[in-house]
């Protein structure tokens, strides 16, 4: 499925002071990524799968959105990128209900709500796309990360020692988290969206 499954977008929010414009990425959007990317902590691209400070990377990631293979949405402001999140689907039959979340915010904007804006939106992408249950994977050294993902109502099902090696060759572990799509529907039906977040 394309990102044609993407609800409601684009759409105006406002973030903090700011008025952020989410919108599903586009093949115009390549520069503005590579920038976004490029004024990222080096810690923060730890845990991508793949190093978006690189052209050609993003060439491949925009290759993958136009054929449906990730759904990606942009928060924009004012024709910067300042966050996004992508649901990949797994390809192999057997793990066609998994999807994998990645949500990525500028530093400005953390703490302000913008990726659990960004990861509501992921979720309606998931449930578009049949997805029953959602992986979020960080290195255990990404406590902001990881509690953030926790708030949202993820849990960690596994840790993988050494899993991840940094650019100057020093080993990661990495956690996986978990969330149930299904079961977060439900709950932003009867308790509304911040309290759905917010219960495992």
């Amino acid at each position: 499925m394309s990102n044609a499954a993407v609800p409601s977008l684009p759409q105006a929010v406002t973030i903090g002071s700011r008025e952020i414009t989410l919108r599903r990425i586009g093949g115009n959007d390549r520069e503005a990524i590579i920038a976004f990317a490029r004024s990222l902590p080096e810690h923060d691209l730890l845990f991508l799968r793949r190093d978006i400070t690189q052209g050609e990377v993003v060439d491949e990631w925009l290759h993958e959105a136009e054929a449906g293979e990730a759904t990606t949405i942009l928060a924009d402001a004012g024709g910067a990128v300042v966050g996004y999140a992508t649901v990949y689907r797994s390809p192999l039959p057997w793990t066609a209900h998994v999807g994998e979340l990645r949500v990525l915010t500028a530093p400005t904007m953390r703490g302000l709500g913008l990726g659990r804006v960004l990861t509501g939106y992921a979720f309606d992408v998931a449930l578009a796309l049949g997805i029953e249950k959602m992986v979020a994977q960080m290195t255990l050294d990404q406590e902001a990360a990881i509690a953030t993902f926790q708030a949202l109502g993820f849990r960690p099902e596994a840790v993988l020692r050494d899993h991840v090696r940094d650019r100057a060759g020093r080993k990661h572990d990495l956690i996986v988290l978990t969330r149930d799509v299904a079961r977060f529907e439900r709950e932003r039906q009867t308790y509304g969206v911040l309290e759905a977040f917010g219960r495992p």
